[in-house]
């Protein structure tokens, strides 16, 4: 119960991350759900998808009334993804549970570099832009809301939209791509999402990140609808997991503009590393 406890508390420290930094914080639900509450990794991975559906809904609402949301671009992009959300599921399935912590392990680390990078200013240009950008004239600071990475917004681009067989590919590629990572771990994908937006369909940077959290909330729903005979977790613990996580979310965004987001991502860049090697050497020594 005590370990159930904390797990509930540690919602507020996984919400606060999402609301205050954008992303990275559902990274932790799986980790925090394994090994504080006690739960399968089958299962903490559907609940994550709970987080990141939900959310992520708050996210788009949030954009949609800025104006930052393509919602029929981001519903087609999502229905791109579901045969990548049903290849993760099956394959969520069919691994034993320890390799999907170490994967998992190893997928922290991955969006741990990308926050960190995305947080480090640079020596001559503090946040430069590409060559074939121009700047958005709502750009800020504030770093994407779209689950597992960070991205600065001091210049959005706005590249020349291609439409060429070759880029569509990659578009399809990446709806696919995330699709596989909901389906398997339960996580957003955004770090795939928000590239393919303003590279391949030349969204400026608000719009790709508004329209990145409705592909996904869809994800997250078609995964979940997929599970849905397979939800076997205690609602007991993930309910109030979930509502902490809710509440750090709204008092993260809240804050979000009065804290240092460069430096308070690379230290929370920092620590998904170190909850990596914990759930990777955990998950070893118990295998």
């Amino acid at each position: 119960m005590t370990g159930e406890i904390i797990a509930i508390a540690l919602g507020l420290v996984v919400g606060l991350s999402l609301g205050a930094l954008g992303g990275g914080g559902s990274t932790l639900a799986v980790p925090i759900l394994v090994f504080v509450a006690g739960l399968q990794a089958q299962d903490a991975t559907t609940a994550s998808l709970l987080v990141v559906g939900v959310d992520s809904g708050i996210g788009v609402i949030s954009h949609f009334r800025n104006g930052n949301v393509r919602l029929g671009a981001g519903v087609a992009f999502g229905v791109a993804g579901i045969a990548g959300s049903r290849l993760g599921l099956l394959v969520n399935r069919s691994l034993d549970e320890n390799v999907l912590l170490l994967a998992f392990s190893a997928l922290i680390v991955f969006v741990a570099i990308r926050m960190y990078r995305s947080a480090q200013p640079s020596a001559s240009d503090p946040d430069p832009a590409p060559a074939n950008s121009t700047p958005h004239p709502d750009a800020d600071d504030r770093p994407d809301p779209a689950s597992g990475v960070a991205i600065k917004e001091r210049v959005a681009t706005t590249p020349k939209l291609d439409l060429s067989p070759a880029a569509l590919a990659k578009l399809a590629g990446a709806a696919t791509l995330v699709g596989v990572l909901t389906g398997l771990f339960g996580v957003g994908g955004g770090f795939a999402v928000v590239p393919a937006l303003t590279l391949l369909l030349a969204f400026p940077a608000k719009e790709a990140i508004g329209t990145s959290l409705v592909v996904i909330a869809i994800n997250a729903a078609i995964a979940l609808t997929m599970r849905s005979g397979d939800i076997g977790f205690d609602w007991a613990v993930v309910a109030p997991f979930l509502a902490t996580v809710t509440v750090g979310v709204v008092v993260g965004t809240r804050i979000a503009k009065d804290i240092d987001a460069g430096r308070l991502t690379r230290s929370f860049a920092l620590m998904l590393g170190a909850v990596a090697i914990y759930t990777a050497a955990s998950t070893l020594l118990t295998a």
